[in-house]
């Protein structure tokens, strides 16, 4: 379709919630269409050396079914310029929360080399896949396995 503009917001998507709402929601209205780039199970564990908690299968059914989103597109690689000659982007979308990073200095560079166009929206500061993860690690420490509603018989 000529003229449109076909956005990309990478992530892992684990224990999705509202933070992962909002960089949904703000880049759906900088462009046409737009494409959640969810990463493999695979990827997770080579970028983080841990699976994630939410299993692929699910979280591409969340993503699907969000009304800001058109397509859904599992990454298998981590460098996004690769993703991006597969996909074809125009913009990518990603949380404040890695502005200035070098990792994502060097992709903006390599980005504008073929006119791809780096959008950095706010962070949702009070909510993060981190701070859930970790929180649940310090659940699961507390509750002994055979009386947590996940042990034998829950």
């Amino acid at each position: 379709m000529m003229g449109q503009v076909l956005g990309y917001a990478p992530g892992v998507f684990d224990l999705f919630h509202v933070g992962h709402l909002n960089i949904l929601r703000q880049a759906r209205e900088h462009c046409d269409r737009l494409i959640a780039g969810v990463c493999s199970d695979e990827l997770v564990m080579r970028l983080r050396n841990r699976p994630p908690v939410v299993p692929l299968a699910e979280r591409l059914e969340i993503l699907r079914s969000i009304r800001y989103i058109d397509e859904v597109f599992v990454a298998t690689v981590e460098d996004k310029v690769d993703v991006w000659k597969e996909v074809g982007f125009d913009v990518i979308f990603k949380g404040d929360d890695w502005l200035g990073t070098q990792l994502w200095d060097d992709l903006a560079a390599r980005f504008e080399e073929v006119g791809v166009k780096v959008v950095f929206f706010p962070y949702t500061v009070h909510t993060s896949s981190t701070l859930i993860r970790r929180a649940l690690d310090v659940l699961a420490q507390e509750v002994p396995p055979e009386t947590s509603p996940a042990g034998p018989g829950g």
